[in-house]
């Protein structure tokens, strides 16, 4: 109450206030204007707006605060940096706050690593709000390395940085009333429930926002984003590193309905953060094609506190925390000033705070478990019929299913360079049990050699795509000898290398050495042929069950509009 009492008479102006920014253009997001005004910070609250006095006072000179922004949704795994080290990433930008899904550690190692990050976050300069992973793994098409109960949802559920169950992924089984997924949605406790229903359409989509799903990150266009807000789901537009969705879905958005929409970055690699920066690349980007100013910050800050009840975050005013961002250019944000609870965190895009990095625990190290693999275990004997090839899309994660004639030798099918059909393999890691799937890509354009990774959503097994077993085998070898990571080989020889021995998701190294390596990775591709701009996020995804049409897994050739695994031939009809 004491507290409270002297914010009250500093509010009043019978006392200064802790920090006053004084002569601010304050980007209102709750009036949807720009005012001229002093504002007043105590305790790490906005006090006041008006003509204030304080024990500091900054002089903005007619520059612009706004809300620091908000991440509505992302896995901080895909950054490849531990949360400090991300943290050091995005607050420069002006970040203040991230909403996550950390299915990905969780996949992995379980429980433990949402109890990892809830207590790194306490740490931190940057607000970490978790959803609860619902679907771990996400299908019954792939194995993982922990299972996530309903019963572990609800356990976490009360927690006040947990924000509500992170995005029901086995869609099929929300709208067709599994039992299983139906007890995860009872744990919500008056929490919100995120949604993953890439093309869901009609009566399937009414069964399953009934269900209890509030919002989707999964629209790549703008009738499908369209039909979601019509049925009162809350769309949050992603523009990541593999997933560009925002430039498709910002004509949607109109002065009468964007406060149902947010911005969210889903995944995005460490080039792109230092090159693009975080969630204030939306706001410019949304700028650029004619959202006016103030709606697309309101898109980066109000509009995601309220959909995620985030308390006393996303708005300049009084009892809102004082997470503010400062910049001079209207039309192109970029922070030159953040501010987390009243303290200067960053300067002109340089971190001006410490932020400890703390021990990894050692459960996340010494993760892979993998059974012998031999040459001969790759192979894919040939038989009567086309077969299912899956085609990539430019820029986004979903695929085509597409029927090629396979190509042919001493009874195999094998890569085809000239058609840029090459071999997919995805390899069991958590349990050692063997299980090899198998399938056929088109759209890498490698001439030579092979990818390989760790880095698999959602359940993070090995995955490696190549012109050859050989080299498809080294690169599996190389990658369970450094604990988890990603490389280029070509003739067995490893060109570039990324070690990951966080869970085999994470380097424990900072954002300049993993974003130089990734560069490296990238380039090394480029030189045996790849044609793609970031070849090991578009390969990382190319595992994911629940993400249409098809997928491999360590279980086989994923249908992921029937839900289930195929046969690789297509049998031609008479």
């Amino acid at each position: 109450m004491k507290d409270l009492k002297e914010k009250l008479a500093v509010a009043r102006g019978e006392k200064p206030a802790d920090l006053v920014l004084k002569n601010a253009k304050v980007v209102n997001v709750l009036s949807a204007e720009i005012h001229d005004c002093d504002v007043a910070v105590s305790g790490g609250r906005i006090v006041g707006l008006g003509e204030y006095d304080g024990r500091e006072i900054i002089d903005l000179a007619g520059k612009y605060v706004a809300p620091s922004f908000i991440d509505g949704h992302i896995h901080v795994e895909s950054s490849m940096l531990t949360l400090p080290q991300f943290a050091r990433a995005v607050v420069p930008s002006g970040t203040g706050a991230v909403v996550i899904d950390p299915h990905e550690y969780a996949n992995v190692v379980g429980l433990k690593a949402i109890d990892y990050i809830l207590d790194t976050a306490e740490r931190l300069p940057l607000d970490v709000f978790v959803m609860m992973s619902s679907c771990v793994p996400a299908t019954p098409l792939e194995t993982s390395g922990a299972t996530v109960t309903a019963e572990d949802i609800g356990s976490y559920i009360p927690r006040n940085r947990v924000a509500g169950i992170a995005e029901m992924m086995n869609f099929p089984g929300v709208f067709l009333g599994w039992d299983s997924e139906l007890r995860k949605l009872e744990q919500r406790n008056g929490k919100e429930v995120d949604g993953h229903s890439p093309g869901l359409s009609g009566k399937n989509l009414n069964a399953y926002i009934l269900a209890g799903i509030g919002s989707d990150h999964e629209c790549t266009g703008p009738e499908e984003a369209r039909e979601k807000l019509r049925l009162g789901m809350h769309i949050l537009v992603r523009e990541g590193t593999a997933e560009r969705n925002l430039h498709a879905l910002l004509p949607l958005v109109t002065p009468e309905n964007s406060r149902n929409f947010s911005f969210a970055t889903d995944d995005k690699h460490p080039a792109d953060l230092m090159d693009e920066g975080h969630i204030d690349y939306h706001v410019r980007e949304a700028i650029k094609v004619g959202i006016p100013p103030v709606i697309a910050i309101q898109m980066a800050t109000i509009n995601t506190a309220r959909h995620w009840r985030l308390r006393n975050l996303g708005a300049v005013a009084p009892r809102f925390r004082a997470d503010l961002v400062v910049f001079s250019d209207l039309n192109a944000p970029r922070a030159e000033m953040v501010f987390k609870r009243g303290a200067l965190v960053a300067e002109n895009r340089q971190l001006v705070t410490e932020v400890e990095d703390g021990d990894i625990p050692d459960f996340f190290y010494r993760t892979m478990r993998v059974a012998d693999v031999r040459e001969q275990d790759l192979r894919v004997p040939a038989r009567e019929g086309e077969m299912h090839v899956i085609e990539l899309v430019p820029r986004q994660i979903v695929t085509n299913d597409i029927l090629e004639t396979p190509k042919v030798d001493n009874g195999e099918v094998v890569p085809d360079i000239e058609r840029d059909v090459l071999k997919l393999v995805v390899v069991e890691r958590h349990r050692a049990t063997g299980n090899i799937g198998r399938g056929f890509v088109r759209g890498f354009g490698l001439k030579a050699g092979a990818l390989g990774s760790t880095v698999a959503h959602d359940s993070h097994n090995i995955i490696v795509v190549g012109t050859n077993d050989a080299d498809i085998k080294r690169a599996i070898g190389r990658l369970v000898e450094m604990g988890g990571g990603q490389c280029v080989i070509r003739d067995g020889e490893v060109l570039e290398e990324l070690p990951l021995p966080v869970a085999g998701l994470v380097s424990d190294q900072p954002l300049p050495y993993v974003r130089k390596k990734v560069d490296d990775l990238i380039e090394a591709s480029h030189r045996i042929g790849g044609a793609l701009p970031d070849p090991f996020m578009t390969l990382s995804f190319l595992a994911l069950s629940p993400i249409p049409a098809l997928k491999v897994t360590d279980q086989g050739l994923v249908d992921a509009v029937r839900f289930q695994v195929i046969d690789l031939f297509e049998q031609r009809t008479k």
